[in-house]
């Protein structure tokens, strides 16, 4: 490991990253020098514009990639090399305000019956029955299951944060056939060496074949199970404070973005037009 390195993962250990996020920065200063094929911390500004341009205008990358490749190299030039004015100036993307992929009950219940793998029906029972990310539920341990107060323990979750969610009792039946099964002794979904956990590209690639067979044409990954759990949780009446809880959302502000997915919100709400006083419909039109 080079001294650069090292001293980027302790400036990000000193403020307390996760592994993933450590991992995926280090990632993206890795290719901003594969990109010039030289040391980053000899890229002078005017290159790494042209980098951030190639990945707008060539790689065409997404805005969440992009946001996420900028504020890996912000983090990097500030705290490793401390040359903020080399990023100050460099301005975050215009948010897009894209509505999250949610799939029907009926959808999810198609998606899960086409499951023939044990181990990943229970990753995504997860998913869906307690809102969790793809990150949590490969990271749980078999001791986060907790069957006495029906909880199931999400330890370290984004921002490092843990938090308490609901164990569904058909969750925890599928979850002991699992147990009896598989023997897991520390990772719930352990990897096939046991040295570690199941990898997230396991979940994407079983998510993709699963869609498939069920016939769904969505845009899915595994994240749109957490989201249809949060619309379908409000659709049924839950307020939006518990399900912020519950997703382990810092802001309501993040959560209320299912207000606007949910149809039965919307067909419930009634049109101004409808609550204006008298006849305002013509008995015949002209």
């Amino acid at each position: 490991m080079t001294p650069l390195r090292r001293r980027m993962l302790d400036e990000m250990e000193l403020r307390n990253f996760t592994d993933d996020t450590k991992k995926n920065y280090v990632n993206a200063v890795s290719q901003l020098a594969r990109y010039f094929d030289k040391c980053p911390s000899k890229i002078n500004q005017e290159e790494l514009r042209r980098y951030l341009l190639h990945l707008r205008t060539e790689r065409r990358v997404a805005n969440s990639t992009y946001t996420f490749h900028l504020c890996a190299l912000r983090f990097f030039y500030t705290h490793t090399l401390k040359r903020r004015t080399f990023v100050e100036t460099i301005p975050f993307p215009k948010g897009e305000s894209k509505l999250p992929v949610v799939l029907s009950r009926e959808e999810v219940s198609r998606f899960l019956g086409a499951l023939h793998s044990l181990k990943y029906r229970v990753i995504f029972m997860l998913a869906y029955g307690a809102g969790l990310r793809v990150s949590e539920v490969i990271t749980l341990r078999v001791t986060d299951i907790d069957s006495e107060r029906m909880l199931v323990h999400v330890r370290k979750g984004k921002g490092n944060k843990d938090r308490n969610v609901m164990l569904s009792p058909q969750l925890l039946e599928v979850l002991r056939t699992y147990w009896q099964a598989a023997r897991p002794v520390d990772f719930l979904f352990p990897s096939r060496g046991q040295s570690g956990h199941l990898s997230r590209v396991s979940v994407f690639n079983a998510t993709k074949k699963a869609m498939q067979e069920a016939g769904i044409r969505k845009n899915v990954s595994p994240h749109t199970l957490r989201h249809s759990f949060a619309t379908h949780l409000l659709e049924s009446g839950t307020d939006l404070r518990t399900i912020q809880v519950l997703l382990g959302h810092r802001s309501i502000r993040t959560t209320a973005i299912y207000t606007t997915v949910s149809e039965q919100t919307v067909r419930a709400t009634t049109s101004p037009l409808d609550e204006l006083p008298g006849p305002v419909a013509p008995s015949s039109l002209q």
